[in-house]
């Protein structure tokens, strides 16, 4: 795994693309706070970058890093949920302007999955983590049923067995600082 993380790391500095798995599906991944690399993103899910992006932290100290105000509540649905769960803030800071949406909020996740954490807190910013298919296209549950354009368009696919078979997308919820909570995906 060691080899793995520091070959992503690697991709990550030169402002490349991984597929990685994470918490949820495998993942299209690349340094949230380098707008080029953000853009490749975009241009390879065919999608425009009006659409948000999700991000991924470490855990609770990278999410303050990148949030101007963390609600209380946020703490609390990290903690008791029982899926990964991916929540819209407002006011994200130091991330690269084309992830944020525009209405300047950002999804961000505290990854729960021990390959993820260790490549982030080594990386020590948040990585991008978008579904691994063109946009518009089912989302791949599994390795095997990754697009070929996919597989072809990043620079680097970690070499990890599917440890998911049960993956789904996260759960997405949007706290807004002024205290009401929308659930958009459950």
């Amino acid at each position: 795994m060691t080899e793995e993380i520091n070959n992503c790391i690697k991709e990550l500095k030169a402002g490349n693309l991984i597929l990685y798995p994470t918490d949820t599906v495998w993942g299209i991944g690349c340094d949230a706070t380098n707008p080029e690399a953000v853009k490749k993103v975009y241009a390879l899910k065919k999608r425009e970058d009006t659409k948000a992006l999700i991000c991924l932290v470490a855990h609770q100290a990278m999410l303050e890093r990148h949030v101007k105000e963390v609600p209380e509540v946020a703490y609390d649905i990290i903690d008791l949920a029982t899926k990964p769960t991916t929540i819209v803030f407002d006011e994200p800071v130091g991330v690269a302007k084309n992830l944020i949406a525009e209405d300047n909020t950002l999804a961000i996740r505290v990854a729960s999955d021990k390959f993820c954490q260790y490549l982030i807190n080594k990386f020590g910013k948040p990585i991008v983590s978008t579904s691994a298919n063109i946009s518009g296209e089912p989302t791949p549950n599994r390795f095997k049923d990754i697009q070929p354009e996919i597989l072809k368009g990043v620079d680097y696919v970690v070499n990890l067995q599917d440890q998911n078979n049960d993956a789904s997308p996260s759960s997405i919820i949007k706290l807004s600082n002024d205290g009401q909570v929308k659930v958009i995906r459950e």
